[in-house]
């Protein structure tokens, strides 16, 4: 086995992370044959098989699997020692990806970061709210809003806040369609709901409460949509309390009906003392404490 070449191992984590070569390439700012070229030099360096070459994409073989989480510790390393030692986090410069769901990314993360990033003008913030979970692991994200506390990986969390969802509809809604004065008027309502079969946590299966009030849902995949969907006064949803004051046409509809979820703060632990990430982790925890209110 020849000495390989250690930049390699950049290529074969982009890769091992986006499953295409095309989509790596892009990442990386390279083009796909220099890519595959690179591959190909820590395969045959390595004198092993790192990646099985299908349709669909690069899946990890067993022996890619084992380099992968060598490669992990390795980069990790590099980080901390240009931190610690080049001291290039003193600025605080480098790009901060925070990973979150669409509506607390949507309704208060959006405008919250954007606060901080005027203040660092070498800090490049970038806020991905989706629907969906994030791999710390694969790098998706070096911060994450989860709703619901890790349990596997070298990852570190911490309890952001509780928030409270109630049933809402626009005032058009109850204009049209009659007031709710106790549970048995919810019976025959449309209801605006999650796709049941692209629901990431069981902890948003909170329907199930209502299906004994009829079968009639709209789906919407995404809390954004659904929150306007019901603001188009299509039928009653369960809102996140703190968008849904944001509207004063929708209405609360039997206040005492309510859901308590929460949030969950995740980094990973060889990335989580780098300065920059620090700096928007405690922001985080910071602006949230500042505005309990408006989640419970």
């Amino acid at each position: 086995m020849s000495a390989f070449d250690w930049d390699d191992l950049r290529y074969f984590l982009a890769v091992a992370r986006a499953g295409r070569l095309t989509v790596a390439a892009r990442r990386l700012g390279a083009d796909h044959t220099t890519v595959s070229r690179r591959l190909a030099s820590l395969e045959a360096a390595l004198q092993a098989k790192l990646f099985e070459r299908k349709p669909q994409g690069y899946g990890l073989t067993e022996q890619g699997e084992r380099l992968l989480a060598k490669a992990e510790s390795m980069e990790s390393q590099a980080l901390a020692v240009s931190a610690e030692v080049g001291g290039s986090d003193l600025a605080l410069s480098g790009t901060v990806r925070v990973g979150a769901p669409d509506g607390f990314g949507t309704y208060f993360l959006a405008p919250e970061l954007g606060r901080l990033a005027e203040l660092h003008p070498n800090l490049t913030l970038q806020l991905v709210a989706l629907p969906r979970v994030f791999s710390l692991s694969k790098r998706e994200a070096d911060i994450a809003i989860t709703l619901e506390q890790p349990t596997e990986g070298r990852l570190v969390s911490r309890k952001l806040t509780d928030y409270r969802l109630r049933l809402y509809a626009s005032k058009d809604y109850l204009d049209r369609q009659g007031p709710v004065a106790d549970q048995g008027d919810l019976r025959g309502r449309l209801f605006v709901t999650y796709v049941m079969d692209l629901v990431y946590s069981p902890v948003l299966d909170y329907f199930g409460a209502l299906e004994k009030y009829g079968p009639r849902r709209y789906e919407v995949a995404s809390v954004v949509a659904q929150l306007e969907a019901v603001r188009a006064g299509v039928g009653i949803g369960i809102l996140h309390d703190y968008a849904a004051r944001q509207h004063p046409d929708l209405r609360v509809v039997l206040p005492d009906l309510s859901f308590t979820r929460t949030y969950w703060l995740v980094t990973h632990a060889e990335v989580r003392s780098l300065q920059r990430i620090a700096e928007v982790h405690d922001f985080i925890v910071e602006r949230v404490k500042a505005q309990r209110g408006i989640f419970v």
